[in-house]
């Protein structure tokens, strides 16, 4: 087993006043050479974004592009003719393939929204661009790993071309869960959205986050009632 321990300080930081993000890896103007990606996660984004205010109209390819509001809500427009309103309880996934222009607003006049944007890379190129979304019950995470994200479409949440897995998990204090890889060569990368978790020997905090390869299942220990999310992805790829 190896593994690689991110801490939530470590991330990089941008304040541009309407939005507060935070970097998991490489991404805008921060860049650090050992954080460009972990297997085929190319980026994780913990967005903090001021009432009314968002991205504008900007564009994308060949990418999985994948959004999940912790609160608030997301008003989303692309080239595809797609309007929707992303919520909390709901992941939203957009295949850039060929070649898509979207933009990203904060839905609500009031409240900032909170949100994981995530993107990996595709085991296809040049796709016809698609959108996704679906809501989710957070009880249902409760002790078990609930499915938003899979490669395929028959399966529970939403789908993306890639061999990767993206669940999420609430754990009561002081209990254990194992998870198990899906794919041969895998690797996992745990973020803690909130709560103490133990895992490969490392302690968690809140945003703290953990890369895990070379095993086949993976301990989880809960210190303090909380969430983790889950993302499974192919480290060749």
């Amino acid at each position: 087993m190896k593994t690689i321990l991110h801490t939530a300080e470590s991330r990089g930081h941008a304040n541009h006043g309407w939005l507060n993000a935070k970097h998991s890896f490489s991404f805008a103007q921060w860049y650090n050479p050992e954080r460009i990606h972990f297997g085929a996660l190319r980026v994780l984004n913990d967005d903090i974004v001021a009432p009314s205010m968002g991205f504008g109209k900007h564009p994308h390819d060949n990418m999985e592009i994948i959004t999940i509001p912790l609160r608030g809500s997301l008003r989303h427009q692309d080239s595809m003719g797609f309007s929707e309103v992303v919520k909390a309880g709901e992941v939203q996934v957009m295949s850039a393939g060929t070649g898509i222009f979207h933009s990203e607003m904060n839905a609500s006049h009031h409240e900032e929204i909170n949100l994981f944007q995530i993107w990996i890379f595709p085991n296809k190129q040049g796709v016809t661009p698609r959108y996704e979304q679906k809501s989710y019950d957070v009880k249902d995470s409760e002790q078990r790993f609930l499915q938003l994200v899979s490669p395929h479409a028959d399966q529970e949440g939403v789908w993306i071309h890639q061999d990767a897995w993206i669940h999420l998990i609430s754990m009561e204090a002081n209990t254990e869960n194992t998870y198990t890889l899906k794919g041969k060569e895998s690797g996992v990368y745990f973020m803690n959205i909130e709560g103490t978790f133990e895992i490969a020997e490392q302690v968690l905090n809140d945003r703290d986050a953990i890369g895990v390869w070379e095993t086949n299942e993976i301990r989880i220990q809960n210190k303090q009632k909380g969430k983790l999310l889950v993302i499974e992805v192919p480290m060749k790829f």
